[in-house]
């Protein structure tokens, strides 16, 4: 197979974001039950089902490669909910919380934002157009959660620990 490399290491980057992604549903649970503004919480339980809806969307790209849907453990979502729970257990109550909440979630925005950018290159470089433009799609998700996210900070998060 031509590109053989690059076809490796993008199966391996598809798997590593379906794990992440299936990771993160867990995450958002607590986050949204952590969360002090209304806004917050909604903006975490419609990222949830987002998310949900990722997956689904993931597994329409291993079958559009004639691959069976299959993730691994990411280790960068790991480490990144970990840092998350432990804004949670250090900042519950704090009239910083709701900040601190959304400083953990963009971290793993950034990090989702990096992965897809990364694998809708890979598949336009091999020519998987169905591929692309489904991770297009959920990179376009990403970038708008993150500057909801930001929004909510700056208008109402971020002004609670002034």
């Amino acid at each position: 197979m031509e590109n053989s490399h690059l076809h490796d290491l993008f199966v391996d980057e598809l798997k590593d974001i379906f794990g992440a992604e299936k990771q993160l549903l867990k995450g958002l649970q607590k986050m949204k039950k952590a969360a002090q503004g209304k806004q917050l919480q909604t903006a975490f339980e419609n990222h949830y089902v987002e998310t949900e809806n990722q997956i689904e969307k993931l597994k329409e790209v291993f079958k559009s490669l004639d691959l069976f849907p299959r993730g691994k453990k990411c280790k960068a979502m790991e480490g990144l909910l970990e840092e998350a729970d432990e804004i949670l257990e250090e900042y519950e109550g704090d009239p910083a919380g709701d900040a601190a909440l959304i400083s953990a979630a963009q971290k793993v925005e950034h990090y989702e934002i990096a992965s897809y950018g990364c694998l809708v290159t890979f598949a336009k470089l091999m020519n998987h157009d169905k591929a692309a433009e489904i991770l297009s799609e959920i990179l376009e998700e990403e970038k708008t959660t993150d500057v909801k996210l930001t929004e909510i900070a700056m208008s109402e998060a971020n002004l609670a620990t002034v």
